[in-house]
């Protein structure tokens, strides 16, 4: 999926919702862990619920990997789900790789080319050579760690050397020459929306994958003002406050409640920006 094909999904689903499936098995209502597979059958009830509410779908891997074989077969069943039911979603692993240029290959061998994810977050910490892989597989994406939304985020990333840049800044400035509008996009946190018209200075063209609506306590509204551009250049994740919205039976109807909230805000804020 390109820049220009995202865009149209936003306008036709007057949306930008993200909405990021971090399923825990000690989370998950209690009357699911029966089935044989919990943590799919978990998903793919919030994504039938949520499917035209949102443009992306962004399982964090950790939830997954932590469960082993089993887990990976829940993320591939997830995967092909949408695959199968919803051809136009747009879908990202977190995994938050990066490497040395051979094994970042590998990964994003897997994730492309073995599991068809759009997208891929890449920490670029290690340099040109360890995102590259992830920029080399055409209708695919880079998502780079630039701000996040964490506390910890302050021990680095908003470190400054003498002239005052901060290391974000310089991440955002080097990493522009190694992929373009197209196949790279940042991940910059909901909590740090006073930064974004800083950034927008620097990237104005780029999309944003925004985490930290909601439960990590990121306003909407700021990170509009702010952040969106001629195409939108935004996809707001919300992870907690969607999928654990209920923890009895009715939990995809809650899901759907919550996104719908959301959704409806968003194309506020796409009519007020005049983009549909």
């Amino acid at each position: 999926m390109n820049k220009l094909e995202l865009y149209n999904q936003i306008r036709e689903k007057r949306s930008f919702l993200c909405i990021g499936l971090d399923s825990d098995i000690l989370k998950i209502p209690e009357f699911l862990r029966k089935e044989k597979d919990p943590l799919f059958k978990f998903n793919q009830s919030i994504i039938d619920a949520t499917h035209d509410l949102c443009v992306a779908y962004k399982p964090n891997l950790a939830f997954y990997e932590s469960r082993g074989a089993a887990g990976w077969a829940s993320l591939e069943k997830t995967l092909r789900h949408i695959r199968d039911h919803y051809p136009g979603m747009f879908v990202i692993a977190d995994a938050k790789r990066g490497d040395i240029g051979n094994t970042s290959g590998l990964y994003a061998r897997a994730f492309f080319s073995e599991m068809d994810f759009d997208a891929v977050t890449v920490a670029p910490y290690m340099g040109e050579d360890s995102v590259k892989p992830f920029l080399e597989y055409p209708g695919k994406w880079a998502i780079l760690l630039a701000l996040t939304s964490n506390k910890g985020a302050a021990d680095f990333q908003l470190s400054a050397d003498a002239g005052g840049e901060k290391l974000y800044e310089k991440v955002l400035k080097r990493s522009m020459v190694w992929g373009g509008e197209d196949n790279m996009m940042y991940v910059v946190g909901a909590t740090k929306a006073e930064s974004l018209e800083a950034i927008r200075a620097i990237i104005p063209g780029h999309f944003l994958l925004v985490p930290g609506i909601g439960a990590q306590g990121g306003s909407l509204e700021e990170v509009c003002r702010y952040g969106i551009n001629d195409q939108c250049g935004l996809l707001v994740n919300s992870s907690r406050n969607i999928i654990y919205a209920s923890g009895e039976h009715d939990f995809d109807t809650a899901a759907r409640n919550e996104a719908l909230n959301l959704q409806v805000d968003m194309e506020e804020e796409l009519l007020e920006a005049d983009l549909i």
